[in-house]
């Protein structure tokens, strides 16, 4: 009996970052579409395989059929210390063969294949099974914009980007400045930059490329993205801007103590202070910020996680399951505990992003600048005081301060490449206490309401998910009038 509806495969990169937007845009087939929906998790290793099937499994509220993929091996194929650029690559490269035998048992096969940055060799699946090829892009259009771009830059820039005296020129959007350059273009020598660029030409294979953004935030990007004079070009492929994408537990914490003692606080009066779930701090730069918190005056809540020898990515496979082993607050300032107690919330275990910033008594964010947690911030109102730490969150952080005004940014210490307390505290009360913080905190309410607004019915965002929605029902009906004999394997 053919079905009535498509069925989406969701295949997204490893890490919380990822799979999170890809559930999110999960939900919305099933529940505004009616699509069935499955998603396809892959890890490196079993602690992370465990720690995210339960996470999604909570938050897919069973809208979305979940299945895990059994960890791929790549110690053979990589150094043991080389980087998430890396990693990421050759496992959803290596993951194919698995993924392809999983396509193979659904009934009904999937209509469509949603697939990431790096996961472009599982078009070769999609082709096989006759499916649609589309791209999520779980960051935002400028992201993208230098994504597709680079390959060209490869062939035009010569020597390494770091070098380079002029910002990298994107045609029709913002240029890129030297020290805002995503971590794979700092070395064009390493391999991460070799899977980037490859990855900027694999986006170009797909059908349709989705975007974690929306019309009304970043409409001189997406317009470049398709003007054939400037990056449709290079793309040859419709974008649809269709976020923003958030979703959270449906586990909710909000009865434990830590909402206990927001609900205490005065509206507006609380910074919040993460870094999400794959960042770590230096043990010095994590002494910096505890003594820019208690300094600022402020009431925060802070999600500790263990030091790492360099603030960065050195968690974003592993989740929050490396930090049960340490003695948390003892990386603190000695005496920080006791004499924060009435004003600051220091906790180590796994909390709601959502739920927390959510609640009336946030008053700034102090953020990584990840996307989802970028997203979060914005519809909740809450203004961002911007802490980068790798990938694209320096793009990112120049985009919130400069061109959508919510946000304010630390500034780093060259020498030592830490943000210190004198600065955190400065920009603590900046947004808390200064006359600046009310405007800022104006602009991330009319980010808020632009963004709710491309959601609702007639919508932008919600026009292109349903124009898109529409395209796979099509392809769906042509297949089926197409009825070919299966194939089969010998």
């Amino acid at each position: 009996m053919e079905t009535s509806k498509p069925h989406v495969a969701l295949l997204p990169l490893p890490g919380m970052g990822h799979m999170i937007p890809y559930l999110g845009l999960g939900k919305l087939f099933a529940t505004h579409h009616n699509f069935k929906v499955t998603i396809f998790l892959v890890s490196i290793d079993h602690s992370s395989q465990t720690e995210s099937k339960t996470i999604i499994s909570e938050m897919s509220n069973e809208l979305c059929n979940i299945v895990q993929l059994p960890p791929v091996d790549i110690t053979s194929l990589v150094d043991p210390n080389t980087t998430i650029g890396v990693r990421l690559p050759v496992t959803m490269r290596e993951i194919v063969p698995a993924f392809r035998s999983s396509i193979a048992t659904l009934k009904p096969c999937p209509t469509v294949l949603v697939t990431d940055i790096f996961g472009t060799d599982a078009f070769s699946v999609a082709e096989e099974f006759n499916m649609l090829k589309y791209v999520f892009f779980p960051s935002h259009a400028w992201f993208l914009a230098l994504t597709i771009y680079t390959p060209i830059l490869d062939e035009e820039v010569k020597g390494e980007y770091v070098h380079q005296k002029e910002p990298l020129k994107i045609p029709g959007c913002a240029s890129v400045r030297v020290e805002d350059l995503f971590d794979p273009l700092l070395d064009r020598t390493n391999q991460q930059y070799d899977e980037y660029v490859r990855a900027g030409i694999g986006i170009r294979m797909s059908d349709r490329v989705l975007v974690n953004s929306w019309e009304e935030l970043q409409p001189k990007t997406f317009e470049a993205l398709r003007d054939d004079k400037l990056l449709a070009c290079v793309l040859k492929r419709p974008v649809y801007p269709v976020g923003p994408i958030v979703t959270q537990s449906a586990n909710s914490s909000k009865g434990d103590l830590l909402f206990e003692w927001l609900n205490k606080q005065p509206n507006q009066s609380v910074v919040y202070v993460s870094f999400g779930s794959g960042a770590t701090l230096s043990h010095e730069q994590m002494i910096e910020l505890a003594w820019g918190l208690e300094m600022s005056k402020q009431r925060f809540v802070w999600v500790v996680r263990a030091p790492t020898e360099e603030s960065g990515d050195k968690a974003y496979l592993n989740g929050r399951s490396g930090d049960k082993s340490h003695d948390l607050f003892g990386y603190l300032p000695k005496g920080f505990m006791s004499r924060i107690q009435n004003v600051g919330f220091v906790i180590s275990d796994w909390v709601s992003q959502v739920d927390i910033l959510s609640h009336p008594s946030i008053g700034a964010f102090i953020s990584h600048c990840g996307w989802n947690s970028t997203l979060e911030s914005i519809l909740n109102g809450v203004p961002i005081i911007a802490f980068p730490l790798f990938a694209e969150q320096k793009m990112n952080a120049t985009m919130l301060t400069e061109e959508f005004g919510m946000a304010v940014r630390l500034e780093v210490f060259s020498s030592k490449k830490v943000v210190g307390r004198e600065e955190i505290q400065k920009k603590v009360r900046k947004i808390m206490v200064d006359k600046e913080g009310h405007g800022i905190k104006d602009r991330v309410n009319e980010l808020k309401y632009s963004a709710e607004k491309a959601f609702c019915k007639g919508g932008s965002s919600y026009e292109a998910l349903s124009e898109l929605a529409k395209s796979c029902e099509a392809s769906m009906q042509l297949q089926n009038k197409k009825a070919p004999l299966p194939r089969t394997h010998e």
